[in-house]
């Protein structure tokens, strides 16, 4: 269960910790702030913050470069729970469906005010990424696992994971060595061994469900 005030990431391996900020409850009237103290995970620099556009996703691997690391990065343009930059318009998010690993890549949406992964191929499964991944719709029933960001000058940096990640017992399993990596851009996807493939571009919009019953976090 995650505290409303803070929560403590652990895992086995031996790192730097992190303060990082997180807005707790986005968009509602309990919105609050607190700081997660994040452990034993890389930081590892993945974009820089001017040259992110809005709503393009920008796909790489954390915590290593292991099964199931694949994750997006995207500037959404409205503030999102465990946001970074000016507007707080920032998030990152496994791309592995918490249900079955259906992978999302390629599934972002940008509609009115909402901003969600999904559906997943699988199961229809959607995720609220404004409100740390919730599901709101199909069969899922644990949040899409957040990247934890920090903004140090332009270099943006992926500090922790929040949630497990699917087909993972722990996080960091055999920690590979992490380093900066070139981009991998929204026209590519990711399979379950990490290697990027050329895809064709999916369409942003469709098959998008009604979001409905939105659940809070615990206290």
């Amino acid at each position: 269960m995650l505290s409303r005030r803070d929560f403590l990431l652990y895992s086995g391996a031996a790192t730097a910790v992190s303060l990082v900020p997180i807005t707790l409850f986005a968009g509602t009237e309990q919105q609050q702030e607190a700081h997660g103290r994040v452990a034993g995970y890389p930081r590892k620099k993945i974009a820089k913050m001017s040259q992110l556009i809005n709503h393009e996703a920008v796909y790489f691997q954390y915590p290593d470069n292991g099964p199931n690391s694949i994750a997006m990065l995207t500037k959404t343009d409205i503030a999102c729970g465990g946001g970074i930059g000016e507007q707080r318009d920032v998030v990152a998010f496994s791309m592995m469906c918490t249900h079955q690993g259906g992978p999302l890549t390629g599934n972002y949406k940008a509609i009115d005010e909402h901003r969600v992964v999904g559906q997943c191929p699988y199961h229809l499964s959607t995720f609220d990424i404004r409100r740390h991944g919730i599901i709101v719709s199909g069969q899922a029933f644990e949040s899409l696992p957040q990247v934890l960001l920090e903004l140090e000058g332009d270099d943006i940096y992926a500090v922790g994971v929040m949630g497990l990640i699917f087909g993972r017992i722990e996080n960091i399993e055999g920690l590979d060595k992490v380093q900066d990596t070139d981009l991998v851009k929204k026209t590519d996807q990711v399979d379950w061994t990490g290697q990027a493939k050329e895809a064709d571009h999916l369409d942003e919009t469709a098959g998008f469900n009604e979001l409905a019953n939105f659940k809070s976090w615990e206290s």
